[in-house]
């Protein structure tokens, strides 16, 4: 059987290097990893439990490459995304992908899958995004970049991600097509993964769900009963709703909740007004408002004890005064859950940050997702061993690729060789 030698940089718990070894598989190809690197030690535990394999640290000490076919690299995206500050180049993880450069000048494989956020592509007005094209080509690479929606690889999962790809000494043409997929969770239109592959089943996180989790996902009783007021005890009515302080739309607000204190109808009503009115024109034009002075407040909501109201938000901290302005105290953390997922529908894109606060209601229990159910929403199999620590398996699943996109690239690029 032929064999592929690969290489994988920045493997994390190793997503990019199992999802091409199911590619090469799928071709009857073998494959053998001739060299792993990951600098942090709890993802560099779940890769050897699953691989049998200890990957190498920091790849700025690595001073050349073995020989090899293919490299994978998940370079650092946080310079490039919309969570982080858009640093780029001007980050120290930014300039990680000039380590990159480096090492293939050590070895010239044939080809490169690297995988990245979708902030990439436009992050400095596409200067990123041409300089990196120009690092490749000048090397004699193709250059070829695709935006991929997990959500039209099988997976439950509204994820956009960036795979450039690259060949030496060629010009392939490959079948894969950029799509951003829908603009929520909720509208989506699902379309074929390449011009080579028939449309798929939908799939929708009710598909990934287990049957019955251990109780410890699920909500505090508090919670749940702060939710059921909410919702008039339907319970299906917190599909898709987000528990968020400082938007509007389908939210649930922690003064409705009444998580720092329960809050009269007059309170939460000026509180709905503030988060909604402090965006007008007529206050300023940051995109969620400024501080507003209790005059401007009247101005919307004019009540003979407005300050009485005012002191008492201010007590319970669901807003902040500074020299006599207010503000709403903003955030998600304090919800047990922050989005309730929709099980006939698919997910928001798991992240790092809180991938530890999706939860669901299904089967008459209001939960959290478990580990084992985020692993699936990123296309791991069920054997695939998780970290013990459920918020560092948390973590690493959020930071991780989705398999069967990662799978459906390799595959093009194989057959291109």
């Amino acid at each position: 059987m032929p064999k592929i030698r690969f290489i994988d940089l920045f493997s994390g718990i190793g997503g990019m290097r199992l999802a091409f070894e199911e590619a090469a598989r799928s071709l009857n190809l073998a494959t053998e990893c001739v060299l792993s690197s990951e600098i942090n030690p709890d993802a560099q535990l779940v890769y050897h439990k699953n691989f049998a394999d200890t990957p190498l640290g920091d790849i700025r000490l690595i001073e050349r490459l073995p020989k090899h076919d293919i490299l994978l690299a998940g370079f650092p995206c946080q310079s490039f995304s919309a969570a982080g500050k858009k640093a780029g180049f001007g980050d120290t993880r930014g300039t990680l992908f000039f380590e990159i450069m480096r090492l293939i000048d050590t070895a010239k494989p044939q080809a490169f899958i690297f995988e990245n956020v979708r902030g990439l592509v436009s992050h400095d007005g596409g200067r990123t995004l041409e300089t990196i094209k120009n690092e490749i080509k000048s090397r004699g690479y193709s250059f070829d970049c695709f935006l991929l929606n997990s959500s039209n690889f099988n997976l439950p999962q509204n994820r956009v991600r960036v795979y450039l790809v690259g060949i030496l000494n060629a010009s392939p043409q490959f079948g894969l097509i950029s799509d951003l997929g829908p603009k929520d969770s909720y509208s989506c239109n699902h379309q074929q993964l390449s011009l080579f592959s028939p449309l798929s089943k939908l799939v929708t996180v009710a598909d990934i769900l287990e049957d019955n989790p251990d109780p410890k996902y699920d909500c505090s009783p508090d919670f749940v009963k702060a939710l059921k007021q909410i919702v008039n005890n339907d319970l299906n009515r917190l599909h898709g709703i987000r528990l968020i302080d400082y938007r509007g739309g389908n939210s649930i607000h922690s003064w409705e909740l009444g998580l720092r204190g329960k809050c009269s109808l007059d309170e939460i009503e000026l509180m709905n007004l503030f988060i909604l009115k402090r965006r007008n024109k007529e206050f300023g034009s940051d995109r969620d408002g400024k501080l507003l002075t209790q005059e401007q407040i009247a101005t919307f909501f004019a009540r003979p004890n407005l300050d009485e109201i005012l002191d008492s938000l201010v007590t319970k901290k669901y807003l902040q005064r500074n020299n006599n302005k207010y503000k709403p105290v903003s955030g998600n953390f304090s919800f047990e859950v922050y989005k309730f997922l929709d099980p006939n529908k698919i997910s928001v894109t798991i992240v790092a940050s809180d991938a530890n606060r999706l939860g669901v209601y299904f089967h008459d229990r209001v939960r959290r997702i478990t580990p084992r159910e985020a692993a699936r929403l990123q296309g791991f199999f069920d054997s695939f061993i998780l970290h013990p620590n459920d918020d560092k398996a948390y973590y690493q699943l959020g930071n991780s690729v989705s398999i069967n996109a990662v799978k459906a690239v390799a595959l093009e690029v194989i057959s291109k060789l």
